[in-house]
């Protein structure tokens, strides 16, 4: 097996993976805080295991580099509460759908940060995504879980858009794994006070179910997913990864019972258009911008 072969199972392995987070959140019965703070212990102590084995170095530059990462774990805690929030009080579908928009906010967002200029195509695509996640949406009506579920979908979506581009401004020499190290445990240290004063009652399915989603769907899913990253095109990846809504909403007909309606698959297929078409003509700015 060649290397790219090898690289296009492991990020198909792990999009496969990574549809399987949505569905603890309702597997799990406890509140999403706990959910956040479980999976982010489970999933900095397997980073930390990983990072060594590897033999990466866990020290960082400079003391603003440290505070930079416990400020993007602070974004990661509402990035994480929101989706299973979304996930508890709708439905799969609509959590991953609206969620999913996130390449559009980076796509809008990115020549803000960068002092780029906004191109008529990132308007046209936020336009034509911001339609589909309506049609997700069954009701406008505050009141309405799935609106409800919607509007948490679309903050995750946001918070993890902005993840995406202070990343990329402000951290370049650190590899993937000890930047979600950083960010994994700062959730996991501010999230306890919330869980203490939670009191959840942890029984041996909870700490069954959390010990799944920080360990196998979270920190080895994402490091398959970055040594995949090594022999094929970020393009390619970004449209494979893009399937990852699509696995979640099999996997919530399959085991939840949780049939999408017709206006849904027809938002989300409108969406992954555009997501997928962002991703086209990204990629070729980049090829004239390094021309």
């Amino acid at each position: 097996m060649n290397s790219k072969t090898k690289s296009l199972i492991e990020i198909h392995l792990a999009t496969f993976l990574f549809g399987f987070a949505a569905l603890f959140g309702k597997w799990l019965t406890v509140s999403p805080m706990v959910i956040v703070f479980g999976r982010t212990v489970f999933a900095t102590v397997t980073l930390a295991l990983i990072i060594l084995f590897s033999k990466q170095s866990f020290k960082l530059s400079s003391k603003n580099d440290y505070l930079f990462l416990f400020s993007m774990g602070l974004i990661y805690i509402v990035h994480w509460f929101a989706f299973f929030q979304s996930v508890q009080v709708s439905n799969v579908a609509i959590c991953v759908l609206t969620f999913s928009t996130f390449p559009i906010f980076v796509t809008f967002l990115e020549p803000f940060v960068f002092k780029e200029r906004i191109r008529i195509i990132d308007i046209i695509t936020a336009i034509v995504t911001l339609f589909g996640a309506s049609l997700v949406i069954p009701k406008f009506e505050i009141t309405n879980n799935l609106t409800q579920g919607a509007l948490w979908g679309m903050l995750s979506g946001i918070t993890f858009a902005v993840l995406i581009l202070a990343n990329r401004k402000n951290i370049k020499e650190y590899s993937s794994l000890v930047i979600t190290f950083y960010q994994n445990c700062t959730c996991a240290i501010v999230s306890a006070p919330f869980v203490m004063y939670l009191k959840p009652a942890f029984h041996v399915k909870e700490i069954v179910l959390l010990i799944l989603l920080g360990v196998l769907f979270t920190a080895i899913t994402q490091a398959i997913y970055i040594d995949g990253l090594s022999h094929i095109k970020a393009q390619l990846a970004s449209i494979i990864i893009s399937l990852e809504p699509v696995y979640a909403i099999i996997f919530a007909a399959i085991l939840l019972k949780e049939i999408p309606s017709v206006r849904t698959i027809l938002g989300g297929l409108i969406i992954l258009g555009a997501i997928i078409l962002a991703t086209f003509k990204s990629k070729q700015r980049e090829i004239v911008l390094e021309c």
